[in-house]
Order: C-alpha cells, then structure tokens, then sequence
C-alpha cells in the first residue's frame, strides 16, 4: 500500500487496504462516450488502445488549481459478522466534516459497504456536494498478489461491478457514476479486458494519503500537501477502523490547499475538463 503502512501484513488481509500498484497498461484517455449507470450521462473517455478499459490518473496540470478528494468506502464481501460485531467500516464524522467544510468529493463504494449502512449510501449518493462510484460489489482482487486480498475470478469480474451498481440502486442511491476503482488499485491487461463492456472509466490517483491503517494524522496531512499538484486526484478512506484519522486530517488539508489557492472538485469535472497533454493513464 503506501508508504506509511506497507508494513501493516495483517491489515492487508482486512481487504481495506487500497494501495498504488503498478500496472502494465497505459491506456490513453480520449473524447468522452456516455455512460450507460447514469442518466444525466457523466464524462467519460473513450476505450484505450486495443478497446480496453481507459485508465484515469490525474487531470491536467494547466487547467487551474483544481484537486479532487477521493474517499474509499471499503467493506469486503466477507467482514460481515465483524460489523454485526461492531467494527465500523463507515465514516459518518468525515461525511460531516466534508458537508461542514462544503468540499465536493467523490465516494468509491463497495457495494458490500452500501448493503451494510444503505441510509448512509443512500444520503451520500442524494448529496449534490457528492458523487458515487464504484469500488466493486465484494472488494476482492483483481489481480494475483494484491496485498493479501482475495482473488476475484476472471469470469466474475464484470459481475461484480455490475453488482455493486445494483447494491447502489437498492440502497437508494439514484445516479452512480460511471467510475471504477480497483480494489487495492491493482489491474492489469486482462482486468481492463474484462470489464470493458461495463462502458466505465477505471480511476487511479496521484497522490496516495497514506491515511490507511495510520494512526499520525499530522504526518498524513504533510503528506497529501507534499503531493498535491494541480490536477491532482488524492485517494483516502472512507472506514473508522480503517482509516481514523482522515476526518482530522481533511479539517487539516482543506483550509491549507484553499490558502494556496486550490479548488476542490469531483473525479467527473477533472474528467469532464480532461485535454491533451495532461497525465492522464496507469499508474
């Protein structure tokens, strides 16, 4: 995962962890299609080379002082008698802490976690300061070797995207986006192969938090401001037992990035303001 907690093994097998990996395809992002999960038809870009699944990493870098906050709400197919135990795997005081401080931000949700907390979904993905992605139904890998997650088969991979939309509806939620995250954000060539009929845009980062399983919030706060650039996508977490410093360190970032002259946005407005020459593609 990041550099913070890489050494965390164990939390690695909490299937929380969403970590940069390194991917083999770099797609190149292109004009916008529409997006067959939502109706007022967010931008998306076009497949990559060969009609794979685009990959999205950053906007550009000289299109103004924008950043997008990504928040990961993680919950595996599998955890579910640990929250019937009282883990919480929401993160309701960040939420507030975003209304507060109105920053518009996007929600990468499993579809596992919108079964788990359906009110919750529900308010986020009603929200306008808010968008909602997708994250996968079950939060499983994949790909081999991701940080100790379990492994989705590749003939399940497409159903359990499509899954999650369909948790999402249930839940409430009216208009997810056309995004998709990779669990622990590791994908290759056959993973973008698979959900290419899914007509989504896979979204990376730039600027990894550091927040998972870190108990420092000051030193993830210095971390997200060492990394922002213009363009930026940061990926944190949406989970208390996961990530329990992040809602501090959102009251800590916001204002700092504001005072530079920074401009918070959605993962669809990068998309949408997307031109040639930014470094949009695989991390």
């Amino acid at each position: 995962m990041i550099t913070l907690v890489r050494r965390v093994t164990a939390a690695c097998l909490l299937g929380t962890a969403l970590t940069a990996c390194a991917a083999t395809v770099h797609p190149a992002p292109r004009a916008a299609r529409p997006a067959p999960s939502a109706t007022s038809a967010p931008p998306t870009l076009a497949p990559g080379p060969g009609g794979l699944t685009p990959v999205f990493r950053n906007g550009s870098r000289a299109q103004g002082r924008t950043v997008a906050l990504t928040f990961d709400a993680d919950m595996t197919a599998d955890q579910g008698a640990r929250a019937a135990a009282g883990e919480h795997f929401d993160n309701p005081g960040l939420i507030s802490a975003l209304r507060a401080l109105k920053v518009p931000a996007t929600v990468f949700m499993t579809g596992r976690w919108a079964e788990e907390y359906p009110d919750q979904a529900r308010s986020i993905g009603r929200d306008p300061l808010f968008e909602v992605a997708n994250h996968s139904y079950s939060h499983y890998a994949f790909t081999d070797d991701c940080y100790g997650l379990p492994r989705v088969s590749a003939d399940r991979m497409l159903t359990d995207v499509e899954r999650a939309y369909t948790a999402f509806r249930k839940a409430g939620v009216p208009d997810a986006r056309p995004y998709f995250r990779f669990p622990g954000g590791c994908y290759d060539r056959r993973a973008l192969r698979e959900l290419t009929s899914a007509g989504v845009t896979a979204v990376q980062w730039d600027v990894v938090s550091g927040d998972a399983f870190a108990t420092d919030a000051e030193a993830v706060a210095r971390q997200v401001l060492e990394g922002v650039r213009p363009g930026s996508v940061v990926v944190m977490h949406c989970t208390r037992s996961a990530a329990p410093t992040t809602e501090r360190v959102v009251r800590t970032v916001v204002p700092q990035l504001r005072a530079r002259g920074f401009r918070f946005v959605k993962v669809s407005e990068l998309i949408g303001s997307w031109a040639g020459g930014s470094q949009a593609g695989g991390s």
